[in-house]
C-alpha cells in the first residue's frame, strides 16, 4: 500500500491585467557626470603641467583655477553625452505585454 501524495484540486485562475510596457535601458547620470568631473580635472593638472607658469602665481593656484573651469566644462560634456547615450538607448526600446496576477498565500 503506497501512501502517494493527492494533488491538490484545480483552483479557479486568479484574476489577471495585462498591460503593455517599454523595456530600455538608461544611463546613470551621475556616473557620467563623476567621469566628465573627474576627466576635466585630468585635463587640467595636464594644461598646468605644459603651460607656461607666471611665478608670482605658483603651480598651485594656477592648478586650482583651471580645475574650477575644467570641472565645470566636464560636467558640462558628461551631461551632453548622457543625454546622447539616453535618446540612443530610448530607440532601442522594446514594448513587451507584461501579466500581473494575484497570488494568495495559503
Amino acid at each position: 500500500m503506497s501512501t502517494a501524495p493527492e494533488s491538490p484540486a484545480p483552483a479557479s485562475e486568479p484574476p489577471s491585467e495585462r498591460a503593455e510596457v517599454r523595456i530600455r535601458r538608461v544611463p546613470k547620470y551621475g556616473v557620467f557626470l563623476g567621469l566628465g568631473a573627474i576627466l576635466g580635472v585630468i585635463a587640467a593638472l595636464i594644461a598646468t603641467s605644459l603651460g607656461d607658469l607666471d611665478p608670482d602665481v605658483g603651480f598651485a593656484a594656477t592648478f586650482g583655477y583651471l580645475a574650477l573651469w575644467g570641472i565645470a566644462i566636464g560636467l558640462a560634456v558628461g551631461g551632453v553625452v548622457a543625454v546622447i547615450v539616453d535618446a540612443v538607448l530610448r530607440r532601442r526600446a522594446r514594448t513587451l505585454v507584461a501579466e500581473r496576477r494575484e497570488t494568495t498565500a495559503d
